[in-house]
């Protein structure tokens, strides 16, 4: 089998890494902005 090219691995492994952040803060702000509008519905 050819050799790996260790180096590339790590680059692409630390893009993923980003877009995986990314895609998880960009939920967590949706849901956080969703409880938000809930829980205003309820109290007012």
């Amino acid at each position: 089998m050819p050799a790996q090219d260790m180096d590339a691995l790590d680059e692409a492994e630390g893009s993923a890494r980003t877009v995986t952040y990314g895609v998880g803060l960009v939920a967590g702000a949706i849901a956080l902005i969703l409880m938000c509008l809930l829980c205003a519905r309820v109290i007012f």
